[in-house]
């Protein structure tokens, strides 16, 4: 239950969740290709999606299917980012493991994970899928991730938002 307290603390601390139609939140981390700055990705779709640990079936499954599904998400120009609090070393031997053909964020201080407002028990990420237009605002969040169809969850509705522009 949210009470005045709370919301007031919340305020307070900046600590608010990005909402669709908010700006996304920026960032800079390391990545599996470098340092990523999401900004450098403005002008691009860009499907940014917090997965809880690397080499888990679940988040094997989600990573896997964005990997089937990459053309398809390509071909409506989007990027594709994963973020983990999985350390550089483990991000690179799970993108190698299951070639991904997309960067993975490691987020071990967990900055962008508090940014979208997605920590989960244990400290790791909630799975949750931010879409992002090219002038870098969120257009849509699924929190109801379907793990092994996650690539034509996220390719049915980017098509659709890339159809209201």
């Amino acid at each position: 239950m949210i009470t005045p307290l709370l919301v007031a603390v919340m305020v307070a601390t900046g600590n608010s969740s990005p909402t669709v139609g908010s700006p996304a939140p920026d960032f800079t981390a390391p990545s599996t290709g470098g340092e990523l700055s999401l900004k450098s990705l403005r002008g691009r779709w860009v499907v940014l999606y917090f997965f809880p640990k690397a080499f888990t079936p679940g988040c094997t499954a989600e990573s896997c299917s964005l990997r089937d599904g990459f053309d398809g998400l390509r071909s409506l120009d989007a990027v594709v980012i994963g973020v983990s609090t999985d350390d550089l070393e483990t991000q690179r031997k799970f993108k190698e493991k299951y070639a991904l053909p997309f960067e993975l964020v490691a987020d071990s201080d967990k900055r962008v994970v508090k940014a979208y407002d997605v920590s989960g028990m244990l400290g790791f990420a909630k799975r949750r899928t931010f879409i992002i237009d090219p002038k870098g605002i969120i257009r849509h969040i699924i929190e109801d991730v379907e793990t092994s169809t996650h690539a034509e969850q996220v390719r049915k509705i980017l098509a659709t938002l890339r159809a209201e522009k």
